[in-house]
């Protein structure tokens, strides 16, 4: 995909959705990235029902490590790879509060250090939370990067590098919204939603999907 047409894609879902918000519900940064370590392999609605009750009884590092894994396991266990994230969140509580006085840093590479903290969770943190223009690569933009045309790679890494040139700078510290949402509601993985896609014209997907009853 040329540089003008992804620009013109990218810039096909900005008009529709001018101000594009994280389905994850959060309070802060701590809270944030609390929420984005528990959405791997999980949709963001279980997510928002379990840091209901979680961010009631810890809304803060030093309230999560009191909690530890096993006060963190009640609020959680509804959610897939529970136990795993339970102990994350309290290792990850307890780093905060003995590297960085109980805040979330900045930085990136102090982000990806903390348990269950990978590239992808750093990049939501730095863009959210920080107003950074960070591109996390989820399945979902993986996917459509790949099927568009707009940023094949074979990795999230290659992906997101690519995201990043193609992206019109302006747009860039939202278009992350813009390709989840797009990825999540019409891009989908077993059938795109293709007939009501505003980016279409600029997609270079071949086998589109002209309408609901097609296929």
């Amino acid at each position: 995909m040329a540089a003008a047409q992804a620009s013109a894609f990218i810039r096909a879902l900005a008009q529709a959705n001018p101000e594009p918000k994280p389905e994850l519900e959060y309070r802060d940064a701590f809270t944030l990235l609390v929420a984005v370590v528990l959405s791997a392999q999980t949709t963001d609605v279980a997510v928002n029902k379990a840091t209901a009750t979680l961010f009631e009884a810890a809304p803060d590092a030093a309230a999560m490590a009191r909690l530890g894994p096993e006060g963190i396991a009640p609020h959680i266990r509804r959610i897939g790879l529970w136990q795993a994230k339970a102990k994350n969140v309290a290792a990850l509580a307890e780093q905060l509060l003995a590297r960085h006085g109980g805040e979330v840093p900045r930085e990136r590479e102090a982000l990806e250090a903390l348990p269950g903290v990978g590239r992808k969770t750093a990049n939501v943190v730095l863009n959210v939370a920080f107003g950074e223009n960070a591109m996390a690569v989820d399945t979902h933009i993986f996917r459509l990067g790949n099927r568009t045309g707009l940023a094949p790679g074979d990795t999230p890494r290659a992906v997101e590098d690519a995201l990043v040139k193609r992206c019109p700078p302006e747009l860039l510290r939202d278009a992350h919204h813009w390709l989840i949402l797009h990825g999540r509601y019409v891009c989908k993985a077993r059938r795109p939603e293709c007939w009501h896609c505003v980016a279409r014209e600029f997609c270079n997907y071949p086998d589109k999907v002209a309408g609901p009853t097609s296929g």
